[in-house]
């Protein structure tokens, strides 16, 4: 490895103008080369300044000397020209151009941070020059945009999708993002918005802080988050500000109970380079990383990294572990060095010629298998890591295939083990809390009256103090309970309801937080305010009066069977007889005689099964099976239509006086509609005139004009959504019914449902509507007893099964005796068949012969 400085003492005056400082570690010379081997020099830029930057220059001269040490009789070696550009853009900018214009690099490494990246990747596609770069960039940076910028460190581009998979896991659906101002802080917003959508979870709030931020600005942040109710902070931001940001959260008590606190890979992949002192201000921290399995080769390289990085800098003491960007930062400049000299670079094309051999060049690096793709360092797993006591404590993995798994076995189980959150919680917390500075939100509640189950306002006398009931409160109650946060609300009542669209507006005129109440979702209203998941019966149907039905017909009897299954019966009745006779009427005297005798026999056996009154013995077994079966049949039969015929003679029973919304509009008959509902518009969309529509405000004006009827002042009919057609049915039970199809509506909305509110909803349903089952309606009239062929289809499956059985094992029986016989009668018919085909042909012969003497004639 050569390692020079290029800074002779003419150009001193002209370096320091640039900004450009010699590297204190440039202390070989090109006489240190092979006499074969020829030099092919590389720039570094970085900032000296900093720890980490000189320790990645440590890396890098020790990966080279490392190859060369492997590869000692390499003809191309890399000869370092190392630049400070102590942490500043522009400096950084003046650095990569002198070396590319004036020192004639083949590639440059470095610099660490985004800002400066992003300029010299700029510089390289203009003068063709490689640029290999640590710097956590954004994914704007893509290969199209800057064909020679080489990412040798991940992007974490798939760390969004880990983030929020994080948050999922735990329920947390409201995070704060705190990021660094800086192309690789902001380059996370779009990507991390989007993965959170896809789990329903939200940023609520975004602060960037400055790279240089002050400890007075730090702490003017932190404490203004605290007053914030959302407990969920993701920190996206590189480990010097990220150490600082935790410190001064600590100072604030915000790593105590109830805070949770993610941290990106940027911040992740640091960690075990902090000093105690960093630590104790991260407990807690929930952060990952790309995953790197420790090796013995790591463990060397650790111990001889941290002698070397003491020799070069005496002053500090406690060298900690290198980091994960040290390890990149070692395989990098061993990819270059095994690139330069695998290939020879090219005079004309240097720049091209070196991109290609990098694109190609795979090995097995410290941080695993060194692969670059469109330009990017490829990772396919993370390791997320919880800090807590000392250092950080693996706790599960991440890949874009499987998500969240505990390790890396082959059962692959789901989910993380257990995790310290701040304050040593291993429950985790609930993310929200309600801020010492935040107001509740303002729920208006329509006060009103007619159907108190759904919504109901009263006043205490005593205190003052409102009461709010009802099946929305509810509902509401239950479904903000079972949030994985809190929320503050309180109930505010509004006296005017002539029309809820005058309630909307308030939501809509920032007066309100939200609305709780009987409150129908429709197009026009979806315009002005955000309307949430139905959570009624979506729909409008109609009401009408039953009427008592009591049939004088002399056909009642045909009436407790369908027609199918009258006509299915018969035709088993004959089915049966023949089956019967077929197998009883060669061995039965009694089944033998004339054919109209024997087709009375089948006639008269088969019915006489209804009363049990067959005389008729039988002398096949196969023939009393059948029979068996068919008389169970019979007996399951009568039994069931007796029963129907005794409900119908007996029991009362009652129609619908109106079955269809084109009766209504044919006889131009009145219909009621609640006031002030969205019902009316759509009844003048059915095709109702408005002078046929009575508007009313309770379930007892509903009943009394449906007992009045349109012939005398009220109405045949009561259109309304289902909700409020479930309370009038729970008060009159009898008499009533709902009837025809039900039209889709927006139903009742204000919050999302989830599984785990399912059985409390059917509780708070039954506390308010009642049992939908306890009413039972006799709306059906006749047709409730009415017997139908599903009924029996399983018995006439039976019984058919049964017949054809016996009927084929009885012609088989037949066939088996009467082989010999059939065999003769074969043989003389086949016999005959030749004999008439003989004579035939004879016949034809004769008639050719004698058209041919015709013709020759």
């Amino acid at each position: 490895m050569v390692l020079r400085s290029m800074i002779p003492g003419g150009l001193a005056l002209l370096h320091l103008l640039l900004g450009v400082l010699p590297s204190a570690s440039a202390s070989a010379s090109a006489s240190e080369l092979p006499p074969a081997a020829a030099a092919v020099r590389v720039g570094v830029v970085l900032d000296l300044t900093s720890e980490v930057g000189r320790k990645s220059l440590t890396c890098i001269s020790m990966a080279l000397d490392d190859f060369y040490s492997a590869h000692a009789n390499s003809r191309r070696r890399v000869d370092l020209l190392v630049r400070d550009s102590r942490g500043d853009v522009v400096a950084a900018a003046r650095a990569a151009e002198d070396l590319i214009r004036n020192n004639r690099v083949q590639a440059i490494i470095g610099p660490l941070t985004s800002a400066e990246a992003e300029f010299i990747a700029y510089l390289g596609k203009h003068t063709l020059t490689p640029v290999l770069s640590l710097a956590p960039i954004s994914a704007a940076l893509t290969p199209s945009v800057a064909p020679f910028f080489l990412h040798t460190a991940p992007i974490y581009s798939s760390q969004a999708e880990l983030t929020a998979a994080i948050l999922d896991k735990f329920r947390w659906r409201k995070a704060i993002l705190v990021y660094e101002d800086s192309p690789y802080g902001a380059g996370i917003l779009p990507e991390l918005v989007y993965a959170l959508q896809g789990y329903n979870t939200f940023i609520t709030d975004c602060v960037a802080l400055p790279i240089d931020a002050t400890e007075n600005y730090l702490d003017t942040v932190v404490y203004s988050l605290k007053e914030n109710s959302t407990r969920v902070f993701i920190v996206h931001m590189l480990p010097h500000l990220g150490a600082r940001f935790f410190r001064q959260a600590s100072v604030a008590d915000m790593m105590s109970d109830g805070y949770v606190w993610i941290a990106t890979a940027g911040f992740g992949s640091a960690v075990d380079s902090f000093g105690p002192d960093r630590i104790d201000d991260m407990q807690g921290v929930v952060t990952f990383r790309p995953y790197v399995q420790s090796t013995d080769r790591i463990m060397n390289f650790t111990v001889r990294f941290k002698e070397k990085f003491q020799m070069e800098n005496p002053g500090i003491r406690g060298v900690p572990s290198p980091s994960l960007l040290l390890l990149w930062a070692y395989d990098t400049a061993w990819s270059l060095a095994a690139a330069v000299n695998r290939n020879r670079v090219s005079r004309s094309t240097p720049g091209r010629t070196l991109l290609g051999a990098v694109l190609d060049t795979t090995f097995d690096g410290l941080a695993g298998r060194f692969r670059l793709r469109n330009g990017l360092l490829q990772v396919s797993t993370y390791e997320v890591v919880n800090i807590i006591g000392k250092g950080a404590r693996t706790v599960g993995f991440w890949t874009p295939e499987s998500g969240i798994f505990k390790n890396l076995k082959a059962n692959n189980e789901k989910g993380l083990k257990q995790i310290l959150w701040p304050g040593d919680l291993a429950t985790a917390p609930r993310g929200w809390d309600v801020s010492s500075t935040g107001s509740p939100l303002r729920v208006i509640v329509p006060s009103r009256h007619g159907f108190d189950q759904l919504v109901k306002v009263s006043y205490n006398p005593t205190n003052i103090s409102v009461i709010v009931t009802g099946y929305c409160i509810d509902v509401f109650d239950a479904l903000m309970k079972n949030l994985p946060y809190l929320v503050a609300y309180q109930y505010v009542p509004f006296n005017d309801t002539s029309t809820y669209d005058s309630i909307l507006n308030l939501v809509y005129e920032k007066e309100a937080d939200a609305v709780v109440g009987d409150t129908t979702i429709s197009t026009d209203r979806m315009n002005k305010v955000a309307f949430t998941m139905p959570y009624t019966d979506i729909g409008l149907s109609m009401i009408v009066v039953l009427k008592k039905y009591s049939s004088r017909s002399m056909w009642i009897f045909l009436q407790p069977l369908t027609h199918t299954l009258w006509i299915t019966s018969l035709a088993f009745f004959f089915l049966t007889g023949f089956v019967v006779w077929v197998i009883e009427h060669r061995i039965n005297p009694e089944f033998r005689g004339t054919p109209w005798q024997q087709f009375g026999i089948i006639f008269y056996f088969a019915f006489s099964t209804l009363v049990f009154s067959h005389k008729e013995k039988l002398e096949s077994n196969l023939s009393r099976l059948v029979v068996i079966v068919w008389v169970f049949v019979v007996l399951i039969l009568t039994s069931s239509y007796t029963a129907s015929l005794t409900s119908m003679l007996t029991f009362q029973q009652f129609q619908p006086t109106v079955t269809s919304v084109q009766d209504l509009l044919r006889n131009g008959h009145f219909v009621g509609y609640q006031r002030g509902s969205t019902v009316k518009y759509w009844l003048e969309e059915m095709g109702f005139h408005k002078k046929n529509l009575l508007g009313y405000g309770t379930v007892e004006e509903y009943a009394e004009a449906l007992q009045m009827g349109s012939e005398n002042g009220g109405v045949s009919a009561i259109f309304d959504e289902n909700p409020y057609l479930k309370i009038f049915l729970s008060k009159y039970c009898e008499g009533y019914t709902m009837v025809g199809p039900t039209y889709r509506l927006g139903g009742f909305g204000f919050a999302f449902m989830t599984p785990a509110v399912q059985e409390e909803m059917a509780r708070i349903e039954r506390k308010w509507f009642g049992n939908p089952g306890a009413c039972g309606s006799s709306s059906d009239g006749i047709n409730s007893s009415r017997l139908g062929f599903s009924n029996f289809s399983g018995l006439f499956l039976i019984s058919g099964l049964t017949s054809g059985l016996a009927l084929l094992i009885s012609l088989s029986i037949l066939v088996y005796q009467k082989r010999d016989e059939l065999s003769a009668e074969a043989s003389r018919t086949r016999s005959m068949s030749l004999q008439r085909l003989h004579m035939w042909l004879e016949r034809l012969r004769t008639w050719y012969q004698a058209q041919g003497v015709t013709h020759h004639q």
